[in-house]
C-alpha cells in the first residue's frame, strides 16, 4: 500500500507534471507512483538492464513522423539518421514512408542492414571519404550531396552508371548556432562544380541541397533559402539547361530541452515554405521543385529518457546540492533542465540541485537547475528527459566504461536494441602482447 492509497487526494494535488515539450506523450504515472513509458515502468527498466540506460518510445518516433506526413503531404521526408542510428529506428521510419539519411559507412551500413531499400538512402556529409563514396556507389543509395570539389572528381572515376547527385550550398543566411558547410551561392566554386558535373554523363545534378544549422525556431530562415536557392536552380537552367527538380532544404529544427524552450512551429514552417516556393518560382518563372527536408533531433529528442542511479548527494561550495549518479559526464547529457524521481512520487520537501556523472569532469554536468526530492537517497532511479538525439551517438568509452544499452518501449514490453558495451568490449582491440 501506497500514501496514494491512503491519501488519493495527493494524487490531484502534489503530482508534478511533467511537461510534454520534453517527456513522451506516453509518460505516465502508474498506481504505485511510478513514471512509466509505453505502459513499462522505467525503475523496473533500471532493475532489468542496468543504468545508466537509454530508453527509446517507439509510438513517440511514430507519431513523430506522421506530423511530419501531415504537415508536409508533398514533401519528402528523410530522416538524418545521425540523430540515432540504430536499426530498429531505421526500419520504424521507413515504416511510417520516411527516406534516411547518412552521413558515414557505418550509418551505411546499419541502414542497409536495417533493410532500407539503398533508392530511400541519401549520402552526404561535410567530407566524404573514397571508400564512403565507392560504398554509396556501388550499393546503389537514391542521392549523393556534393559538398567538395574534390567529390565531383571521385564520383566521376566511380560512377559507371547515372548516379543522382544534389550540390550542398551555403545560401549566405546568418543562423546562431554555429558555421555553414557548401558552396557559397555565386561563388566561384558554386559555378565551377556546376560546370563541371555538367560535363559528367554518370552524375545527374538533381537539385541543390542546404543545412542551416541546428535548434533553428525560425521558419522564416527557411523560406528565404528557398527564394534563394530557387534563385540559382533557374540560374543553372539558363546557363546549363538543367532543369533542376529537387530542392532540400535540410533539418536543424529545434526541440525544447527546457520548459519553455523555443521550438519549430511545423504548421507555421508548412505555410512558410509553401509561401515562399509559390513566390520565388514565379518570380523566376521556375517550375515547382520537389521539396525535400531532414529532421532528425525533431524526431528522435523527445522520445528518448536516459535513467541513472543515484550514487551520492553531495553539498557543493557555495552551499547548493550536487547529484552523483552512475553514468558518465562526457557525451550523455548536458544542460538539461528536467529530471524527476521515477521510483515514487516526491510529495514532500524539494531541492533545487545539479546532477553531475561519477566522471564529469570541471563543468560538464547532466543537468542543472532540477527540482528534486529533499529526501533523495542512493540508489534511487532517476530519469533525464529529451536524450533520444546524439546521447548515444556522443557517448564516449571515457576511463574505459562502455556505452550505455538502448532499449525500446512500446505496448507494454521492452526490448533491448544494443547491449551494453563491456570491458570485454573493449579489451577486444588490444593487440599487444
Amino acid at each position: 500500500m501506497t500514501l496514494l492509497d491512503i491519501f488519493p487526494s495527493l494524487r490531484a494535488t502534489t503530482v508534478p507534471r511533467l511537461d510534454p515539450a520534453v517527456w513522451p506523450a506516453d509518460t505516465h504515472y502508474d498506481h504505485d507512483g511510478r513514471i512509466t513509458l509505453g505502459a513499462v515502468a522505467l525503475a523496473d527498466l533500471a532493475d532489468q538492464f542496468g543504468t545508466p540506460v537509454h530508453v527509446v518510445d517507439e509510438a513517440e518516433v511514430r507519431e513523430r513522423c506522421r506530423a511530419y506526413r501531415k504537415y508536409f503531404p508533398d514533401a519528402e521526408i528523410v530522416y538524418a539518421g545521425t540523430a540515432l542510428m540504430v536499426g530498429a529506428v531505421a526500419r520504424w521510419v521507413a515504416d511510417e514512408g520516411l527516406s534516411v539519411q547518412v552521413g558515414s559507412a557505418g550509418e551505411l551500413s546499419v541502414a542497409l542492414a536495417a533493410g532500407i531499400e539503398p533508392r530511400r538512402i541519401v549520402l552526404h556529409g561535410n567530407g566524404k571519404t573514397f571508400d564512403e563514396l565507392q560504398s554509396a556507389v556501388a550499393c546503389g543509395v537514391g542521392r549523393i550531396v556534393i559538398g567538395s570539389l574534390t567529390e565531383i572528381t571521385l564520383l566521376a572515376a566511380l560512377a559507371t552508371a547515372p548516379q543522382q547527385v544534389l550540390l550542398r550550398v551555403e545560401p549566405g543566411i546568418e543562423v546562431p548556432g554555429g558555421p555553414q558547410f557548401g558552396f557559397p551561392l555565386r561563388g566561384d566554386s558554386f559555378e565551377t562544380a556546376v560546370a563541371r558535373i555538367a560535363t559528367q554523363p554518370n552524375l545527374q545534378l538533381i537539385g541543390l541541397h542546404c543545412h542551416l544549422g541546428a535548434q533553428i525556431h525560425n521558419p522564416d530562415h527557411y523560406g528565404e533559402a528557398i527564394r534563394r536557392m530557387i534563385g540559382e536552380m533557374a540560374w543553372i537552367d539558363n546557363e546549363y539547361g538543367l532543369l533542376l527538380t529537387h530542392l532540400d532544404i535540410g533539418g536543424g529544427h529545434a526541440v525544447a530541452y527546457r520548459s519553455g524552450d523555443a521550438e519549430l512551429n511545423l504548421p507555421e514552417l508548412a505555410d512558410i515554405l509553401d509561401d515562399a516556393l509559390d513566390a520565388a518560382c514565379a518570380r523566376h518563372r521556375f517550375p515547382r521543385p520537389a521539396l525535400t527536408m531532414e529532421p532528425g533531433r525533431a524526431i528522435v529528442a523527445r522520445a528518448g529518457v536516459t535513467l541513472y542511479r543515484v550514487l551520492a548527494v553531495t553539498e557543493t561550495a557555495d552551499g547548493g546540492t550536487r547529484v552523483i549518479v552512475d553514468g558518465g559526464g562526457c557525451g550523455q547529457g548536458g544542460g538539461h533542465g528536467g529530471a524527476v524521481v521515477v521510483n515514487r512520487h516526491p510529495i514532500g520537501a524539494q531541492l533545487t540541485a545539479s546532477i553531475a556523472g561519477r566522471h564529469s569532469e570541471s563543468g560538464q554536468l547532466i543537468a542543472t537547475g532540477v527540482r528534486l526530492p529533499a529526501d533523495l537517497r542512493p540508489g534511487e532511479v532517476i530519469a533525464v528527459p529529451c536524450t533520444g538525439a546524439y546521447h548515444h551517438g556522443l557517448a564516449s568509452t571515457y576511463r574505459t566504461v562502455g556505452r550505455p544499452p538502448i532499449v525500446a518501449v512500446a505496448d507494454g514490453r521492452a526490448t533491448q536494441l544494443l547491449r551494453r558495451e563491456t570491458t570485454a568490449d573493449l579489451l577486444m582491440r588490444e593487440l599487444a602482447e
